[in-house]
């Protein structure tokens, strides 16, 4: 198949985002695909005389990038690499490409790339792409919204409150009192702008570093206890992994930067607790209209054995040390058969 992998893109995830794109790309080439590697956002900005000779070729924009930086990336900068100074989500030629390809392999995290917007207008262009569709990645990326699904569903989820940037001044604030406390922008990923809040001292400070990335913020009741994380492939929940940072928590460093976090697959967990996490993660997933698959977060309470669904990723990380490609390796999928596994689920959605 002739398949685009759509990378990049213009989100604090971007650096992600390439890591993902580059092993996808070079997954699904060793599987025998025409795969190319695009950055949806820049694109390619001299003419193309023969779009198939890419496909041919194997185009890859990445180049010398090598891995994901312990900084968060400046937008304003990469908005200034591009030559036509365009806002547009969709860089040079992106369209022409994609449309040529079988299915376009979204290798993009976090911003208009998870958020809907993306899938909504490759919908409207006709062009096929992996993962949820429009409804599904629009829910699931603003917690607000995801969090009121799983109160509505009885999904179990900690205990919340959404501001509105106007709170850092009218005094809002001061109603929350209950710490320690999660500080959350609504919908970023990686844990950009995440913070654990100890004291109501720290609480402002920790709000204005989160509205720093959007004008609405997720303040959530804080679990003390295990994390896991279940990856969903169709209807099926993979192996459970549990997530251990060595300092801190599981924030965009830790995530990212190798030997900082111990990660255990499948984790060790009794039968009833492993089916009762699996059972919530394709509940989760199907009350947030997702499709052909996720990666959903919980959290195990130290205390009382309860757990709770914390958020989905609808575009989860396919980085070396992501958790699903550990997960579907747990349950006898290698690399390159989880990214053809993607392709394939993500294609029935249009039979």
């Amino acid at each position: 198949m002739k398949i685009v992998v759509l990378a990049g893109g213009l989100s604090t995830e971007r650096d992600v985002s390439i890591t993902s794109g580059k092993q996808v790309y070079k997954a699904l080439k060793e599987k025998g695909h025409k795969a190319i590697l695009l950055d949806v956002f820049m694109g390619i900005e001299e003419k193309i005389e023969n779009i198939d000779a890419l496909f041919e070729n194997g185009y890859d924009f990445t180049k010398a990038i090598t891995g994901v930086s312990t900084q968060i990336p400046q937008l304003e900068d990469i908005k200034a690499m591009r030559k036509d100074k365009s806002d547009s989500i969709f860089g040079e030629n992106v369209i022409d490409i994609c449309r040529k390809a079988d299915i376009c392999f979204l290798a993009l995290h976090g911003g208009m790339g998870e958020n809907g917007q993306l899938q909504a207008a490759l919908d409207m262009l006709g062009i096929k792409y992996t993962g949820a569709g429009y409804l599904g990645s629009a829910v699931a990326m603003d917690k607000g919204v995801s969090k009121a699904v799983f109160l509505n569903s009885n999904v179990p989820t900690p205990m919340s409150k959404l501001y509105h940037k106007e709170s850092l001044t009218n005094g809002e604030l001061e109603n929350w009192t209950d710490f320690p406390c999660v500080v959350k922008p609504c919908s970023a990923g990686s844990s950009v702008g995440v913070s654990i809040v100890q004291t109501k001292d720290d609480f402002h400070e920790a709000m204005v570093d989160a509205f720093k990335y959007e004008g609405q913020v997720l303040v959530e009741q804080y679990i003390k206890g295990r994390e896991f994380s279940i990856g969903v492939l169709g209807d099926k929940a993979l192996p459970i992994i549990e997530i251990i940072p060595k300092t801190g928590f599981y924030d965009y460093v830790n995530k990212y930067q190798a030997g900082n976090t111990e990660e255990i697959c499948p984790a060790v967990l009794d039968e009833a607790t492993t089916k009762l996490l699996q059972n919530e993660a394709l509940h989760a997933f199907d009350e947030l209209h997702l499709e052909s698959y996720a990666r959903i977060d919980f959290l195990l309470d130290e205390n009382d054995g309860k757990i709770y669904c914390l958020e989905a990723n609808t575009l989860p990380g396919m980085t070396p040390m992501s958790l699903l490609p550990q997960e579907a390796k747990a349950d006898g999928m290698d690399f390159p058969q989880l990214c053809e596994k993607i392709v394939e689920l993500s294609l029935n959605k249009y039979k």
